[in-house]
């Protein structure tokens, strides 16, 4: 009996479902997002295409409800619990501008107000001794104040609870002994490192948006088991890794870039299989724009991030986002014509979609210019109405006092500019040059932008893999369980001994086979990631290390020098340097099914399935239109070209070249081809 892999990811306008049968080669299916219950969505993408759920063995899911509830201010009031005397500390942040000259800046605004922080007596020193005990008597009024305002959040952050962290263990047991309802996020749970401004800023997050997580996934479980699932719910982390869903529901700030993550790691197990170590990976959709590096075969990754200036402590894949996508809407702003941040999403969606839109977006761009079909989406299950696109676009021209292709041109040409210059901060800005890396372009919408931004860059190869439109989904599949430990450990490295180092990893070993057995994995399927945090002496931040299992002090030292340079133009090799953190990632390989091969039969003769006429650089050209699955591996042409596909349509316009390789990746390269 064929039994089934599964995974959903959730985005702003389409829901993207990929099944990998037992037996059988991978399909996909795309159905719009239920806004209003995003669950409704993931199961209607998966009845459709497992009729029987209990022929599911196994499902992960990626979802940004958490992110969407900070971005969208939908999250709970959380109060804060700290030591007494840093109370403030929260809100006054740091002081430091990353825009030293912009004379428009103001400090994020923050999740906490300064009058639901709350302090309690009671002082750890650094060295874990108690120099005054916790006043259990302080937490009375906190207890009232939460019932009497209907508080359904608290976050505990205490002074040195990173690596002693006794007082905010009892700190959770008292809470939860008189507020059994209240969800209760402690610092050292969610970040067990050094700063406490940022631990603090990581544990409200997680507060703030686990009630708003925790009912979803709570739904989303009692809606598959009641449609006959009885495999277990995976979330897809932001460190690459998945979780179980009970995970998930208490630590939600690991899943908060969980959807874009998926396309990360889908670029890292292509790369291993193309080839191609060095990739730039752009995912467009109908809301956003994501991006990120996978170099030398591995996905960029980063220990802290900001959220709209707000730190976090966590392992998680280095990924930029901008409002930029198919929907997003073309304006006026004053006489000035400017596209996104705002969404049509998928209601109303774009004007061709004829849900009531009227503003142009790209996607209506696209179309007008001939580059979008009207049958183009989800294989012809779902009709354009070119003549609404139409409508936007001409009105929209009129009042800028423009002809209308010129401007749908300049729709597309303003979208490509703000996607190359994020593209930029990712690399140039990093010193990293784009031209040594292959775009790989995904997203329902990604692969008809992809050959603009290359040119924008100057990147020769482009390559559009397979399911372009659900390949964060797919790439969901290729990952295993991860938990990221980290241990506290200030020394200069001269002091520590390579049998001292082997011992502290050994304790995290422990815990983190323990973490990861008990969600399903056996012992002999955990696997470990060692590194450290390390700088030189006096510096305040650190860089990340790997650690081979056979450790060496002196060869992690140059490694370090080797890696300081690398980064920061500069080294400084007499210099002493010091450990900061110790880091451990345990990993739990999950069972995977045996992939069977895409084919594809016939020689192409046959793929070429009608003519349009499009536009590129002003000019008209009648461009082919060919199906995807009907290109065998060695295919070739010239564009201008248009290849559709059931999750994106791929743009080739003249001057680009394609080749089919041997796993069925378009690949794209400038210039003229013999």
């Amino acid at each position: 009996m064929t039994k089934y892999h599964v995974s959903a990811d959730i985005g702003g306008t389409f829901t993207d479902i990929v099944i990998e049968p037992s037996d059988g080669p991978v399909f996909v299916n795309k159905v719009p997002t239920t806004r209003e219950n995003p669950a409704l969505g993931v199961i209607n993408g998966i009845t459709d295409a497992v009729p029987n759920l209990a022929d599911i063995e196994y499902f992960v899911h990626g979802t940004t409800v958490g992110l969407n509830a900070f971005l969208e201010r939908r999250g709970e009031r959380v109060l804060l619990i700290a030591t007494a005397g840093a109370g403030d500390s929260y809100v006054i942040a740091r002081g430091n501008r990353n825009a030293l000259y912009d004379l428009r800046y103001s400090k994020p605004d923050q999740l906490v107000r300064r009058r639901d922080v709350h302090e309690v007596r009671g002082r750890l020193s650094w060295d874990g001794s108690e120099l005054e005990a916790l006043n259990e008597a302080d937490f009375q009024p906190i207890i009232d104040k939460v019932r009497s305002e209907k508080i359904n959040a608290v976050a505990v952050c205490f002074l040195h609870s990173y690596a002693y962290p006794v007082h905010e263990l009892r700190a959770r047991e008292i809470l939860r002994a008189a507020l059994p309802d209240v969800s209760v996020s402690l610092s050292h749970d969610v970040a067990r490192e050094w700063r406490e401004y940022e631990r603090a800023s990581s544990a409200i997050m997680n507060a703030y948006v686990a009630p708003v997580v925790e009912r979803y996934l709570l739904s989303l479980q009692e809606q598959l088991r009641t449609r006959g699932m009885q495999a277990g719910v995976h979330i897809m982390q932001s460190s690459g890794g998945v979780t179980t869903a009970d995970t998930a529901r208490q630590k939600p700030v690991f899943t908060l870039l969980s959807g874009p993550v998926g396309g990360t790691i889908a670029g890292a197990s292509l790369a291993k299989r193309v080839n191609r170590p060095n990739l730039l990976c752009v995912d467009m959709g109908g809301t956003s724009f994501d991006l990120s590096l996978v170099v030398d075969g591995e996905a960029s990754t980063t220990l802290e991030t900001e959220l709209e200036g707000l730190p976090l402590l966590m392992s998680i894949v280095d990924i930029r986002t901008i409002g930029t996508g198919g929907g997003s809407v073309a304006w006026l702003d004053n006489a000035a014509v400017r596209v996104g941040p705002r969404s049509a999403g998928s209601v109303p969606g774009p004007a061709c979609y004829g849900n009531g839109g009227t503003e142009p977006t790209v996607t209506d761009a696209n179309l007008y210019l001939g580059r979008l079909g009207a049958k183009s989406l989800l294989s012809g299950d779902m009709s354009l109405d070119a003549n609404a696109a139409a409508a936007a676009i001409e009105e929209l021209a009129r009042q800028a006092g423009m002809q209308a292709i010129p401007f749908a041109e300049g729709i597309l040409a303003i979208s490509n500019a703000a996607m190359a210059d994020a593209m930029r901060t990712i690399t140039v800005s990093e010193g990293v040059d784009p031209r040594d890396f292959t775009l790989v372009a995904f997203g329902g919408a990604g692969p008809m932008a992809a050959v603009f931004l290359a040119e924008e860059l100057d990147i020769g190869e482009v390559l559009i893999p397979r399911f372009p439109g659900t390949f964060s989904a797919w790439g969901m599949l290729q990952t295993d369980l991860r938990h990221d430990l980290t241990l506290s450990f200030f020394r200069a490295a001269v002091a520590v001994t390579p049998d001292e180092l082997a011992g502290l990893f050994a304790e995290l070993e422990a815990e983190g086979t323990e973490l990861v057995v008990a969600q399903g994995v056996t012992r002999d399927r955990v696997s470990f990631l060692r590194s450290a945090d390390m700088r030189y002496s006096g510096q305040e931040y650190t860089i990340n290390i790997a650690l081979p299992e056979a450790l060496d002090i002196e060869a992690l030292s140059t490694s370090f020098h080797d890696t300081h340079k690398q980064r920061h133009g500069h080294s400084s090799p007499g210099a002493p340097i010091e450990f900061v953190n110790l880091r451990l990632a345990a990993i739990g390989a999950i069972n995977k099914y045996d992939e069977h091969p895409h084919t594809v039969t016939g020689d192409g003769s046959d793929a070429v399935i009608g003519q349009r006429d499009a536009v590129f650089r002003g000019g008209r050209l009648n461009a082919p239109v060919l199906r995807r699955d009907r290109l065998p591996p060695g295919y070739q042409l010239s564009g201008p070209a248009i290849i559709e596909e059931q999750s994106a349509t791929t743009v080739i316009p003249d001057s680009w070249h394609l080749q089919v390789d041997e796993e069925c990746n378009l690949i794209l390269t400038r210039g003229e081809q013999s």
